[in-house]
């Protein structure tokens, strides 16, 4: 399989490269990057007039427009891994995928996959337990919260549908019955740690997945693209792999 990496210099286009690079099924055939003084390292995503299998985007949000368009007009399935994406982005993205196949992700782990469907489960069955969500990660990581915890959030949303989400707490208002808290911690070097605790007045459960390593997206990213490869136009993602 023939790979375009898009965000080939960012630490996750590093654990890409360094997995396929290590297969003996994938190459990559361009590696893109806006920040790359490296000739062989292409600035802008257009500039590549070859022909790739599929792209796997560890890029930035703000790159979304360009990366969407270009994905169309060759008709290249991708793989977009970026986190921190806006309305307008998202719908960018969801418009794409009417013309060819996306797989979209904020974390691209199968753990995190079936951590939010134990969560879902949970929150349906104990429908007056109170829920919050606390993410950690590394102290450069740039959006807060996590786009893994609001997927979470959002994803309990579908069967708490009364549910708001109330980002952190402070002051002196008491909890509302219908909030889904969402905390983030920064601190060191921690790849992702995700909690879901569902508690009542007389018992918890407390859902956790981490990530020991970033190799462990760079993985779920590449499984992706081979997942992706030969499906029609429409939107993916991690749970399309598991119901598969």
């Amino acid at each position: 399989m023939k790979i375009l990496l898009n965000g080939a210099c960012g630490r996750m286009g590093k654990e890409v490269e360094k997995l396929v690079d290590a297969s003996e099924a994938h190459e990559i055939v361009a590696r893109v990057d806006k920040f790359a003084t490296d000739g062989t390292i292409y600035n802008n995503i257009a500039d590549f007039s070859g022909k790739a299998d599929v792209i796997i985007d560890f890029s930035n949000h703000l790159g979304t427009a360009e990366l969407m368009d270009y994905a169309v007009k060759t008709n290249t399935p991708t793989v977009v891994c970026t986190t921190g994406h806006t309305e307008d982005e998202l719908k960018m993205i969801e418009d794409a995928s009417k013309s060819v196949a996306i797989f979209h992700s904020a974390n691209m782990s199968l753990g995190v996959a079936l951590l939010i469907e134990l969560a879902v489960k949970t929150a349906e069955v104990m429908g007056e337990a109170d829920i919050e969500i606390v993410e950690t990660h590394h102290n450069r990581k740039l959006d807060a919260p996590s786009g893994t915890a609001l997927m979470i959030a959002k994803k309990i949303q579908q069967v708490r549908e009364k549910s708001a989400l109330k980002f952190g707490r402070s002051g002196q208002d008491k909890r509302e019955k219908n909030e889904i808290g969402i905390h983030a911690v920064r601190r060191g070097n921690i790849v992702g740690i995700h909690e879901v605790l569902v508690s009542t007045d007389s018992q918890t459960i407390t859902l956790k997945h981490e990530a020991h390593s970033r190799a462990l997206f760079a993985e779920g990213a590449v499984s992706a693209a081979e997942f992706l490869y030969s499906k029609d136009a429409g939107m993916y993602d991690m749970n399309s792999i598991i119901r598969e």
